[in-house]
């Protein structure tokens, strides 16, 4: 027969498990943040000038040569107050192809555009749908929400694919 535990043994052992177990889930709840305040603020960068177009010069430009990582073409206003410009480029990327004309937002200050709508909104969020997949496995793994974590994930994967559908 094996001896009982005495009281404050037991007590010890069940505080010390209770603080391992809050350690656990505030390092993964940090963790899982830090996922999601990192894909937003890499979709940030791009999604200020796709969402946030008062003032900004909006236009089309139609990709007659890609280089690398960039594209350039002529840009044409649609707006009031842009300028046309014979080249701007815009990031080479599956979501431009040469010879297309597309939808596009001016960086202020530069030359480089970025594309606007539907499709150009659902691209400049691509970070965050990694992220959410990403923080999902989290989720799941080290804070054992399995609802929680699916919902993460499902909103990932419809973001992801809506991107790709919108940018065909």
């Amino acid at each position: 027969m094996i001896p009982a535990m005495p009281a404050s043994a037991a007590t010890a052992r069940q505080a010390s498990v209770t603080a391992l177990r809050f350690g656990r889930v505030a390092t993964m709840g940090v963790l899982a943040a830090l996922i999601l305040f990192t894909g937003v603020w890499g979709s940030w960068g791009t999604a200020q000038h796709v969402m946030l177009t008062k003032g900004r010069e909006r236009g089309t430009v139609r990709v007659t040569s890609c280089t690398g990582d960039t594209c350039r073409g002529p840009f044409t206003p649609v707006s009031e107050g842009a300028r046309a410009r014979s080249r701007v480029e815009i990031a080479k990327s599956v979501a431009v192809r040469k010879g297309l004309t597309y939808d596009v937002v001016v960086k202020p200050g530069t030359d480089e555009v970025v594309r606007s709508g539907p499709a150009g909104i659902l691209y400049a969020w691509v970070p965050l749908g990694g992220a959410l997949l990403l923080a999902s496995v989290v989720v799941a793994g080290g804070l054992r929400l399995a609802r929680p974590a699916w919902v993460l994930a499902g909103s990932g994967i419809a973001l992801l694919t809506a991107a790709f559908f919108a940018t065909l």
